[in-house]
């Protein structure tokens, strides 16, 4: 069921983050860990299904604040987060990587920490209208990120720092593109992750 209930601060939230948008998530046990850690309003989808009335609600929050999506970092979160996006195409990205919303092999939001939460949504990101190749297959390659024995660990670091989640090779790849990382920062982050900081 999806909450459209306003979150109201909390004493602990009164000097703490305040997110304009509405946040996305799939659902009440990920609602309440945003809560947790920032003051933000939540609607959750309900899972894959998202209900007409639960589109209506995503549409409203779009069309007046913003939305933006924070899925779980599996198989069906990149599902719910791709069917959003194709509908939602302004909508800002959050990804927790997986290993801060796994816990006793559950992978979901309602796992990760506020620390964890927080760090997702100082990074969103819209994606970029316009197609751009700024990043190809042979910088994958060339990175580490494909092709070679640890490339999933590092794209799942990379990944977090730059606030673009993880994805196999060619997903990666895609949202190195689509969600307007330069060359700098991704050098940066590269270096950062294969120096272990």
């Amino acid at each position: 069921m999806a909450s459209t209930a306003m979150s109201v601060p909390t004493l602990r939230h009164m000097n703490e983050v305040r997110i304009k948008e509405i946040i996305i998530v799939e659902g009440k046990n990920d609602e309440n860990a945003v809560r947790a850690a920032c003051a933000a309003d939540t609607i959750a989808t309900g899972g894959f299904g998202l209900r007409p009335d639960v589109m209506r609600l995503i549409e409203k929050a779009y069309n007046s604040r913003g939305i933006l999506i924070l899925t779980d970092p599996d198989h069906a979160g990149e599902k719910i987060r791709a069917r959003l996006s194709k509908r939602f195409p302004d909508a800002k990205h959050a990804w927790v990587p997986r290993a801060e919303a796994a816990k006793r092999g559950d992978v979901g939001i309602e796992n990760a920490g506020p620390e964890a939460i927080l760090a997702a949504l100082g990074k969103a990101r819209v994606a970029t209208l316009a197609v751009r190749r700024e990043f190809t297959e042979a910088d994958m390659i060339e990175g580490g990120l494909a092709g070679h024995e640890r490339s999933a660990e590092l794209r799942d670091k990379v990944g977090w720092r730059l606030g673009i989640g993880y994805g196999n090779a060619k997903a990666f790849l895609k949202r190195l593109n689509a969600y307007g990382v330069g060359r700098e920062e991704f050098d940066a982050a590269l270096a950062a992750c294969r120096a272990g900081s």
